[in-house]
């Protein structure tokens, strides 16, 4: 027979005070990611919103006049550049996919005792600046270079240029030496979440598919693709936001007739010196990309995971 002096103590009960204090703990670990959201996002993005309704000049100074003309003249003008960056964009997204998928697989199943080394491969890049990479190509993609000349000699380049990604029978100042650049420089962003989604994917899954005497094929596709979906909506994503707004590779692998959407803001920012209409665009490629992801999310069903 239990005794009273056998039950355990009972601790006291928590004072309100108390109560209100541990419920206050979580919104005072989340202050200092707040207050640096608010710094460096929210009140840059409310500047660059005030700036793209504003009037006048650099000489006389800019003033807040709720000029929204400056959208649909900015979107009037540089539309050919907005279409050029998504086209751009999703081309290296998709080769992207592409390259990334198989080599993404191998070292998830394959690579056994190697895989560290590969994954090393992978983001050794990033060691690298991003500039420097990109003016490496510069150096691969010459005219006198191995790759070209290799191209010509296989007469690849008549292909390309029938079909209108090169010109004159070289590589760079043309759309393909951009979208290899972008594709090379993004590569490693769609690498790395396909690889955390496909490491993940339990094994037992694709030897109980081939117990019930399913094909490497339909394994794949029954099995291995809709587990992965997380990561390829994941890097697709990583991929193609990045590229939309980049620069750097239009800048130094293309001419002209490739300037991307980047190039015409920051050209707008630091050398026409019109910051309503740099603005205005900033806003307008923001509210692009923002609209394309949502319906991409939606469409794939993946909302949950992104």
């Amino acid at each position: 027979m239990t005794t009273t002096t056998d039950l355990p103590p009972v601790a006291p009960a928590a004072t309100p005070e108390a109560a209100r204090r541990t419920r206050r703990v979580p919104y005072w670990l989340l202050l200092p990611g707040i207050l640096w959201l608010l710094v460096f996002f929210v009140a840059p993005l409310v500047y660059q919103a005030s700036t793209s309704v504003q009037t006048g000049s650099l000489e006389e100074g800019f003033e807040v006049t709720w000029h929204f003309a400056t959208y649909a003249d900015a979107l009037s003008e540089y539309y050919p550049q907005f279409l050029r960056s998504v086209g751009y964009a999703a081309t290296a997204t998709a080769l992207c996919l592409l390259l990334g998928y198989p080599l993404a697989y191998l070292i998830a199943f394959r690579a056994g005792r190697w895989r560290n080394v590969l994954m090393v491969l992978v983001i050794a890049p990033f060691f690298t600046s991003f500039l420097i990479r990109t003016l490496a190509w510069k150096t691969i993609l010459s005219d006198g270079g191995p790759v070209v000349s290799t191209f010509d000699a296989l007469h690849v380049l008549s292909l390309t240029d029938a079909l209108g990604v090169t010109e004159g029978h070289r590589v760079l100042a043309t759309p393909l030496a951009v979208v290899c650049g972008l594709t090379y420089n993004f590569l490693p962003f769609m690498i790395l979440p396909l690889y955390t989604s496909l490491e993940r994917i339990d094994g037992r899954l694709h030897e109980a598919a081939h117990d019930l005497y399913a094909r490497p094929v339909t394994t794949f596709r029954k099995v291995t693709l809709p587990l992965s979906m997380p990561g390829v909506v994941a890097g697709t994503l990583l991929t193609f936001i990045p590229a939309t707004g980049d620069y750097i590779n239009a800048e130094l692998l293309g001419s002209t007739d490739q300037k991307m959407i980047g190039n015409v803001i920051q050209s707008q920012f630091l050398r026409v010196l019109d910051y309503p209409t740099a603005a205005a665009l900033s806003f307008l490629l923001m509210a692009a990309i923002l609209a394309m992801v949502t319906v991409y999310i939606r469409k794939s069903g993946t909302e949950d995971v992104v």
